[in-house]
């Protein structure tokens, strides 16, 4: 299982603004995307992983999610239901997503900064174990017990997901500094 890690570690904040943090004009170059991430869990609390083939995260596992339509105004809650009908053809409700948390990353890879909102969807959901994912990769049913033995990208397994169990229900943010050798990150709220 995986545990939220300790305040005192090396690289946690828990403050709104830390002046040791370097400035956002350090890394203001990089453009900034925006996604969403869909947390899916089975009659059983098994959670749906895309096991990834393609950028970002190839080879990793992650949550179903893509990136918003900027240019259509997509909102983040059409766009969570939208990239779940593509990669699992479930249709959902709006009174079927949770906001769980908005995640930001800057300087992800030094390739851009992420604005990521995370939705669970609150009812149990049924897909097919191996099914492709609109070719993004497979989709594949894994107990929470499980993701310590699977390959996840660094954000994930070391911020996210412990951040998810904890607040599941109700609502967090954190910002990750992605740009240093070390990942460091503000919880907001």
């Amino acid at each position: 299982m995986i545990e939220l890690p300790n305040p005192a570690q090396a690289g946690f904040f828990h403050a709104a603004y830390n002046p040791a943090m370097p400035s956002p004009a350090a890394s203001a170059t990089l453009p900034h995307r925006i996604g969403i991430l869909c947390y899916l869990f089975d009659g059983e609390g098994r959670t749906l992983l895309l096991h990834r083939k393609k950028p970002p995260n190839r080879d990793l596992y992650s949550p179903v999610g893509g990136k918003l339509e900027t240019a259509e105004g997509e909102s983040p809650t059409a766009c969570a239901a939208r990239e779940i009908f593509e990669e699992t053809g479930l249709t959902v409700g709006v009174e079927d997503l949770h906001l769980t948390g908005i995640v930001s990353e800057k300087a992800f890879k030094h390739e851009n900064h992420w604005l990521m909102f995370l939705y669970e969807v609150t009812r149990p959901v049924s897909v097919p174990h191996g099914q492709e994912a609109d070719g993004e990769g497979r989709l594949e049913w894994h107990t929470r017990e499980g993701l310590d033995k699977l390959p996840l990208p660094e954000t994930d397994r070391d911020i996210i997901w412990p951040l998810f169990w904890k607040n599941r229900g109700k609502f967090f943010a954190v910002h990750i500094d992605c740009s240093g050798e070390k990942l460091q990150w503000t919880v907001e709220q």
